[in-house]
């Protein structure tokens, strides 16, 4: 029974991921030497503005603000994903937790137990992104 199920879905995946590569990746040209045309030149200016970056973020002199900008923008996403992801984590571990010591309320110590180690862990990731932030706004290694 389980056997059927399993080749149907495995050909679903397939077709899907099929459809997907053929949506993301470029067909490639019939010509060998295409113009220029348009539809190009956002790409194309994409891809300098992504080659000159790096250029222009370690730029020599005082006027360069690219490396503590970004290193604020950084510290802001380390911080606010550690945060959201360590809040979503100990919503989900703080509500099975009740569901387990309301369906057995024997366990409940136990229970306790395990869910505040777990709420610890979880909590160590939010400062480990705290840290990186701090790093990232006080103690630069890309600022000399």
């Amino acid at each position: 029974m389980s056997t059927p199920r399993s080749f149907v879905l495995t050909g679903a995946v397939l077709l899907a991921c099929g459809a997907l590569l053929q949506a993301f990746v470029p067909a490639p040209l019939t010509r060998t030497s295409a113009p220029i045309s348009s539809s190009n030149l956002p790409t194309a200016a994409m891809s300098a503005a992504a080659l000159v970056a790096p250029t222009a973020a370690h730029a020599a002199g005082e006027g360069s603000v690219w490396i503590p900008a970004l290193s604020a923008v950084g510290a802001g996403f380390a911080i606010g994903l550690a945060a959201i992801g360590s809040g979503v984590g100990q919503g989900i571990a703080s509500g099975r937790c009740i569901d387990g010591i309301s369906r057995q309320p024997e366990v409940a110590d136990d229970l306790r137990g395990v869910l505040l180690l777990s709420l610890a862990f979880m909590e160590s990731l939010t400062i480990y992104g705290l840290v990186i932030a701090l790093v990232l706004l006080f103690a630069n290694p890309l600022i000399k």
